[in-house]
């Protein structure tokens, strides 16, 4: 008898610890704030961040990338409230240090004739897809699309994965009400010494204030060189980031060949077949830390890699692209979460952090195919509203890669 009580008695401790915790149960959030903070350097600072080949034509005129550095910062907010009083808008109060004023003024988003295309225009040639690091490329490559069979229908198989996720941000078309900064009225980047540390406060017509505190700032410039190698591949170094959890890059030859029909090639540092999702973006540290192991994304003690001469052969005498130091990312939310019972939740807030720089390769600009980040006032700001940079499939690209 004893012995049978035993025996049940661990049956049932089993039992209880082995089954499934209740998750707490949550209500909202109302308000949704995200904060993204980027440091550009080299080319894609050029002319104050506008990257690109205006970027190149004003470091024609204007001394090297060496001395380029921008800031950029974009501010969004969505509310499943109305203005209490139309239209939505919000302020986010700065301390002196940030350098923009007391604060600025985050305002709905507003349609303008022209701004959005009307008309797709259906690429012509093929695109040639190669990726990882070394001086040859791996097995398989290239993987080639076709855009007539693409238009037919004909998509080569295992082409899209989902091991790399886009992240959700809040836009217009999530949310009820809907404010952003750099808007029409309102476009000042931040000058190169600003600061975000300390406290930041939202007030706005869409819901509760919000209230923060940064202990990290914009991460430092990332300094980018290539080099061509006797064996027809070409390295690129950097300095290793403070702050960054991962590296990616990527490449893009033969654009000037695109209207003729002639071949697009796309290279990422992935060593595996992977273009999508937010590796030219934003990815939050525990994703980057994932697609590390995956060897998608670069460790941060990497300073290397190497593009394949079969890319650079392929891409003619010019490449284009960036390298992308994904950073820290700091949350917020209000009221705090309770030990027990529903957590209500009033507003989260998400500040993101990235460092990145813009690659030319084969580009003869004085001499200077890359470029780091050591001085340069770096305060002329971008346009307002600037039509989204496209690639290959339409798939968007970085500011200051067009």
């Amino acid at each position: 008898m004893r012995q049978t009580f035993r025996l049940t008695s661990v049956a049932v401790i089993a039992a209880m610890l082995s089954a499934p915790v209740a998750a707490q149960k949550s209500t909202g959030p109302k308000e949704r704030y995200e904060m993204d903070a980027a440091t550009m350097s080299g080319f894609a600072a050029m002319g104050g961040g506008k990257g690109g080949m205006g970027g190149a034509m004003s470091m024609m005129f204007g001394g090297g990338p060496d001395n380029a550095l921008a800031r950029q910062l974009m501010l969004r907010l969505g509310s499943n409230a109305v203005p209490t009083a139309p239209p939505p808008k919000a302020d986010h109060f700065f301390l002196p240090q940030a350098k923009l004023g007391k604060s600025v003024q985050l305002l709905g988003r507003e349609r303008k004739d022209g701004d959005y295309p009307t008309e797709f225009e259906r690429p012509k040639g093929r695109l040639l897809l190669y990726w990882g690091c070394g001086a040859k490329a791996g097995p398989g490559q290239p993987v080639v699309i076709d855009f007539a069979k693409v238009a037919a229908g004909q998509v080569p198989p295992n082409l899209f994965s989902t091991a790399v996720p886009v992240v959700r941000e809040v836009t217009p078309e999530n949310s009820k009400s809907y404010v952003e900064w750099p808007n029409a009225k309102s476009n000042k980047m931040p000058s190169r010494d600003s600061s975000l540390l300390g406290a930041h406060r939202v007030a706005s017509n869409i819901g509760s204030d919000i209230n923060f505190t940064l202990a990290q700032d914009y991460m430092p410039a990332l300094q980018a060189s290539t080099a061509d190698n006797a064996d027809g591949s070409v390295t690129i170094r950097w300095n290793p980031v403070t702050n960054a959890t991962g590296y990616a890059a990527w490449t893009i030859g033969g654009m000037d060949r695109a209207e003729r029909g002639g071949d697009i090639v796309w290279w990422t540092s992935s060593a595996s077949k992977e273009f999508g999702g937010g590796l030219w973006d934003w990815l939050p540290p525990s994703v980057v830390a994932n697609l590390i192991t995956k060897k998608i994304v670069m460790p941060p003690s990497q300073t290397t890699c190497q593009i394949p001469a079969e890319v650079k052969k392929a891409s003619g005498e010019f490449l284009m692209g960036n390298l992308n130091a994904f950073g820290p990312e700091a949350n917020f939310s209000w009221p705090p979460k309770p030990a027990t019972g529903v957590w209500n939740i009033d507003w989260t807030a998400k500040v993101r952090f990235r460092s990145y720089t813009m690659l030319m390769v084969g580009a003869d600009f004085g001499g200077m195919s890359g470029g780091g980040a050591a001085g340069g006032s770096g305060e002329t700001p971008p346009p307002a509203k600037k039509k989204k940079c496209k690639g290959p499939l339409g798939i968007p690209l970085p500011d200051g890669a067009c």
